[in-house]
C-alpha cells in the first residue's frame, strides 16, 4: 500500500486545488511508492518523470502503477511540484524495475534511481540559435562571402559555425553578413550526438558457420517474440561480426539496440569496428562519459533519435523508446555483477528484460557461464556454436610450462623456457604479452629483521607496492602511503623486501633481460581510460614489442601482430575457496591465450604452472573446452550449487567486531525452518575488515526451486532491525565471495 505523504512530512500547503491521488516512486530506500496529489491541469500518467517534495528536499520521482493512493483522499496529500516535459517510463521498464527489486530484495526506489541517474535530461534540450539566408546581397560581395552564400543559398537553416566550416571561411565572415540583415535568425532542434547507423552501409561477407550462425538468429528477430541465443566461438571466430548481422535485421525493423560490453570504456576498437560496418558509432554510456554527453544519451535514447547504445550493466537502466534486441558479449564476465547498493548481474536482467519486452537477447562468449552452457544444453538457450577461428586461423599453439623442472633465476619469476621464447618473437619483430592478474610491483612488502608485515589500517588486507608511484596501497578502500624507507616496527633501515610480483615487477624483469625491447606496463590502475585507450592502440599498430598486462587485456582485444602469450602465474586463480575459481580461471586464462595468432600469424601460448595436471591446465592445452564443461557441471550438479542450487550471501557490517557479529547470529536465529535450505555460519568474511567495518557473513544454499527471497524476507523481518552502526547487505546469486 502507497504511504501517504501528509503523515510522512506533515500538514500541506497547496496554491491549487488537487484532483486525485497518484503513487510516486522516490529515489531512496522506501519499500512502497509515496501517495501525492495532482494539481489541476497537470496530466500525470503511469511512468511520468516528476519533481515532488521529499521533507524539506525536492527529489525527482517517478508516477508508479497501482490503484492504493486513489483510496487517499488528494486534499490530504502533498502536491507533485512539477511534471518533466520528457518521455514517461514504459510499462515494460517499470515491470522490469519492479522484478529486479522483487528478486534482488532491493528498495524499489534504489533500482528506479538507476533509471533517473540524469536529472538534466528530463527537460528537453535548449534550441539552438541558426541562420536562414533572406536572399539579400551584402554591400559589398568578397570571394569569402560568396562563398556563403552560394552554400546557404538552398535555404535550409545552418548553425553559424557549420556554415563557416562548410564554406571554408571563418566565423567572422558569417558574423559580417549578419550584421548587415542578409540573414534571419532561427532556433534549430539540437543535433543528434551520434548520426543514424546505417543496416547496408558495408555489411561483411560471412561464409560457412558464421553464415548459418546469422541466419539463426536473424529469422529469430524477423520471427519476433522473446528468446535467448548463446554464441559460443572459440576466440576470434567472427562472433561480432554474427550478431552484427542481427544488429542489421533490427535496424531495418526501426527498432533501437543494445548492446553490453564488461569494458566499454576501453573498447575503442569495437566502436571502430562498428563504424566501420554501419558507418557511424553507437551511443556511449558509461562511467566515464562526461556529464553533458550521458544528458544527451539518455534524452535522445528515450526519444529514439540513437537507435543503438554500447555500454556497461547501467546500460540496461536506459529508457529506450523502441528495444528490440539486446546483446551481452563477453557474457561470462565478471564485471557484469554489480556489488553496491543494489546487487544485480547485468546478464541475468539482460534476459529479464528482454522477456518482459518481448525481444529477442543474444548472449556472446568465448568461454561461456556454467550457468548459460548448462541453459544451452537442456534446450532453454538456443545454442550457436563457432568452432573455428575466421578465415581459418589456426589457434595458438598451447604448452604447460613446469615451475617444478624449469624454475627461474634467484629472484627472479619467469621461467628459462619462457624467456627463449621471447627472445624468437622479438627476432621475429613480433610482439609478446605476459599476464599476470595482479597490479603494482608486490603484494606484500615484510621486514627482514623483524617480520613486520605492512598491512591497511582500515581493512585486513596487504598493502601492494607500487614502486612506478613509490607508493603502498590497499585495494580495498584506496588507503596509501610513501613506501617507508625504514621498518616502523623496528626502525632498521633498507631491510624491507618485497614479496611476490606484480606487473611491475615482471616489467623490471623483463628490462633487464630485454633492454632495447620496447616494453609497455598495461594496468588499471596506471592512468584514466584515455591513456588506456591510446596505449591499447599502441599495441595494435606494432608500436611496443613485449607488454605486461592484467586482466583487461583479456577483454577482446585484437592486436594484429601477437604471437606469443605467457600467463606468469597460472595458478593464481585456483588459490581461494570460491566454488567458480575452476571455470573463473579457465575463462580468463582461455581469454588471454586467445589474443595470440588472431590475424593468422602462427602462434603460441606458454602457461606457468606448479600442478600441470590440474584439470584446468589440461583443458586450456588441449583445447577440450567441452570436457572442461563437462566435469564442471558434473560436479555442480553433486555439489547442488548453482546453476543445481542457489546461493545467497548476507553480509552484516558494524564499527565494532561484537555488534557485528551479535546481528549477524541474532539473523540466523531468526531464519525459518524450511526444508531444503541451509544455513552456513555466520563467520567472518575472508576480509574481515573493510573501510574500518568488521563483517560476518552468512551463506544461504537452496535447492534450485527454493524460494530463497520469500525464506530471506522472512529472515530479515523476524530478526532484529539494524540499529547504530549495523549495515547488512542481501547478494542473491552472489560472484563474489570475500
Amino acid at each position: 500500500m502507497s504511504l501517504e505523504s501528509s503523515d510522512l512530512f506533515g500538514p500541506l500547503t497547496q496554491a491549487e486545488p488537487a484532483t486525485r491521488a497518484v503513487p510516486v516512486l522516490v529515489p531512496m530506500p522506501a519499500p512502497v511508492p509515496y501517495s501525492y496529489a495532482v494539481p489541476a491541469g497537470m496530466a500525470v500518467v503511469p511512468g511520468s518523470i516528476v519533481q515532488v517534495p521529499l521533507g524539506p528536499r525536492k527529489v525527482i520521482g517517478v508516477v508508479w502503477d497501482g490503484e492504493d493512493a486513489g483510496k487517499v483522499d488528494a486534499a490530504k496529500l502533498r502536491p507533485i511540484e512539477k511534471l518533466f516535459d520528457s518521455p514517461p517510463l514504459d510499462d515494460a521498464m517499470r515491470r522490469f524495475i519492479d522484478w529486479v527489486a522483487a528478486y534482488t530484495l532491493s528498495p524499489p526506489g534504489l533500482v528506479a534511481r538507476m533509471a533517473l541517474r540524469t536529472p538534466a535530461a528530463f527537460d528537453p534540450e535548449p534550441m539552438i540559435e541558426g541562420l536562414r539566408y533572406l536572399g539579400h546581397e551584402p554591400d559589398k560581395l568578397t570571394p569569402a562571402r560568396r562563398k556563403v552564400l552560394e552554400m546557404a543559398g538552398d535555404g535550409l537553416s545552418w548553425t553559424k559555425s557549420g556554415l563557416a566550416h562548410a564554406a571554408g571561411v571563418s566565423t567572422s565572415v558569417i558574423d559580417g553578413l549578419a550584421k548587415q540583415g542578409v540573414f534571419q535568425t532561427v532556433f534549430l532542434p539540437p543535433p543528434p550526438l551520434v548520426a543514424k547507423p546505417d543496416p547496408d552501409y558495408a555489411p561483411h561477407r560471412l561464409a560457412g558457420a558464421q553464415q548459418d550462425a546469422a541466419e539463426v538468429i536473424v529469422d529469430d528477430i524477423k520471427a519476433g517474440g522473446f528468446s535467448v541465443s548463446l554464441i559460443d566461438g572459440v576466440t576470434g571466430s567472427g562472433k561480432t561480426e554474427v550478431y552484427f548481422e542481427a544488429i542489421a535485421e533490427t535496424l531495418k525493423q526501426g527498432r533501437q539496440v543494445l548492446i553490453l560490453l564488461p569494458e566499454i570504456a576501453l573498447t575503442t576498437a569495437f566502436l571502430e569496428r562498428f563504424q566501420d560496418r554501419f558507418g557511424a558509432k553507437p551511443g556511449e554510456w558509461h562511467s566515464d562519459l562526461a556529464t553533458k554527453t550521458r544528458e544527451k544519451v539518455w534524452r535522445q535514447t528515450a526519444t529514439g533519435d540513437i537507435r543503438v547504445v554500447a555500454g556497461a550493466r547501467s546500460a540496461l537502466f536506459l529508457p529506450f523508446e523502441d528495444l528490440g534486441l539486446i546483446i551481452v558479449d563477453e557474457e561470462h564476465d565478471p564485471a557484469f555483477k554489480q556489488e553496491d547498493r543494489v546487487f544485480y548481474n547485468a546478464r541475468d536482467m539482460a534476459v529479464v528484460r528482454a522477456h518482459i519486452a518481448k525481444i529477442p537477447v543474444v548472449l556472446v562468449s568465448a568461454t561461456p557461464s556454467v550457468e548459460s552452457q548448462v541453459n544451452s544444453y537442456s534446450g532453454r538457450y538456443k545454442r550457436i556454436h563457432l568452432p573455428t577461428r575466421f578465415a581459418d586461423a589456426a589457434m595458438p599453439d598451447l604448452h604447460l610450462i613446469d615451475m617444478r623442472r624449469h624454475p627461474p633465476e634467484k629472484s627472479g619469476f619467469l621461467s628459462p623456457l619462457m624467456l627463449r621464447a621471447m627472445a624468437k618473437t622479438l627476432e621475429k619483430k613480433e610482439q609478446s604479452l605476459l599476464f599476470l592478474n595482479r597490479r603494482g610491483y608486490a603484494p606484500l612488502t615484510l621486514c627482514r629483521v623483524c617480520g613486520h608485515r605492512f598491512q591497511c589500517p582500515q581493512c585486513s588486507s596487504w598493502l601492494v607496492e607500487h614502486r612506478f608511484r613509490g607508493q603502498i596501497q590497499c585495494h580495498q578502500c584506496g588507503y596509501a602511503e610513501p613506501t617507508p624507507q625504514a621498518c616502523p616496527e623496528c626502525g632498521t633501515l633498507d631491510h624491507l623486501v618485497a614479496c611476490g610480483p606484480g606487473v611491475e615487477r615482471i616489467a623490471e624483469e623483463v628490462e633487464k633481460h630485454f633492454p632495447d625491447a620496447r616494453t609497455l606496463v598495461l594496468s588499471s590502475d596506471m592512468g584514466g581510460v584515455k591513456r588506456l585507450r591510446l596505449e591499447l592502440e599502441a599495441i595494435a599498430k606494432g608500436e611496443a614489442d613485449i607488454i605486461i598486462g592484467t586482466q583487461l587485456v583479456a577483454k577482446g582485444h585484437n592486436f594484429p601482430l601477437m604471437t606469443l602469450v605467457g600467463i606468469v602465474d597460472a595458478d593464481i586463480g585456483l588459490a581461494n575457496g570460491d566454488p567458480r575459481a575452476a571455470e573463473r580461471t579457465f575463462q580468463l586464462l582461455s581469454q588471454v591465450t586467445g589474443r595470440a595468432g588472431r590475424t593468422g600469424l602462427k602462434s603460441h601460448g606458454l602457461l606457468q604452472t606448479y600442478q600441470p595436471q590440474h584439470p584446468v591446465m589440461m583443458a586450456i592445452v588441449s583445447g577440450d573446452a567441452s570436457a572442461f564443461y563437462e566435469r564442471e557441471i558434473t560436479e555442480r550438479e553433486r555439489a547442488v550449487l548453482p546453476p543445481y542450487g542457489r546461493l545467497v550471501s548476507m553480509i552484516v557490517s558494524a564499527d565494532n567486531r561484537m555488534d557485528a557479529e551479535t546481528h549477524a547470529r541474532q539473523l540466523r536465529m531468526a531464519a525459518p525452518v524450511v526444508s531444503g535450505i541451509a544455513i552456513l555460519g555466520p563467520a567472518e568474511a575472508p576480509l574481515a575488515l573493510i573501510r574500518g567495518r568488521h563483517r560476518f557473513r552468512l551463506l544461504i544454499h537452496g535447492r534450485k526451486t527454493s524460494d530463497m527471497q520469500g525464506f530471506v524476507r522472512t529472515m530479515l523481518e523476524r530478526g532484529p532491525k539494524p540499529v547504530r552502526s549495523i549495515q547488512v547487505q542481501v547478494d542473491v546469486d552472489p560472484q563474489s565471495f570475500l
